[in-house]
């Protein structure tokens, strides 16, 4: 369906764009740490290390994610049409890699950076993705694709 024809736009509605809305934590999160800082490590943590192991890897999932759709041709972004059920590559373990690798490049900044802040806005990050993003995506696919999405949904976890 679409506009030009006075029907719903063909797409999952989101409240935002998910790289916004990771942007926008990761932006508060620094701000916020430069401002007053919180650290929660030890003393001796090699947290940029590990910090950037952590973020490499979420990096790493949301590239993999993000290939399997462009090889299944269908779309990234959440403002476009779906046109396919994607159960390949990441999509075989989790229905949300792309939000996982954001995730874990969150929690890979905050290690990186030591800053609580950013541990913190995990918390209204993750309330975004699930019932801004997750909850609408899913009534979007429901719809679009009925038993087959059903179908998926039953084989494959929301998260992990």
């Amino acid at each position: 369906m679409n506009e030009a024809n006075g029907n719903l736009r063909d797409s999952s509605g989101a409240v935002i764009r998910p790289p916004i809305a990771w942007a926008l934590a990761v932006i508060v999160g620094l701000t916020l740490n430069r401002l007053y800082p919180l650290p929660f490590l030890a003393a001796g943590v090699p947290a940029g290390w590990f910090g950037g192991i952590v973020f490499l890897g979420g990096a790493a999932l949301l590239f993999w994610a993000a290939t399997t759709f462009r090889r299944a041709g269908t779309q990234i972004q959440t403002t476009e049409p779906t046109t396919t059920i994607v159960d390949a590559g990441p999509y075989r373990y989790t229905r949300n890699p792309i939000y996982i690798g954001m995730f874990l490049g969150l929690i890979g900044l905050a290690v990186a950076f030591d800053s609580l802040w950013l541990v913190v806005l995990l918390v209204p990050f993750y309330l975004v993705i699930r019932y801004g993003v997750v909850a609408r995506e899913e009534g979007y696919l429901e719809r679009k694709f009925g038993d087959a999405y059903l179908a998926y949904k039953t084989r494959v976890r929301r998260w992990l």
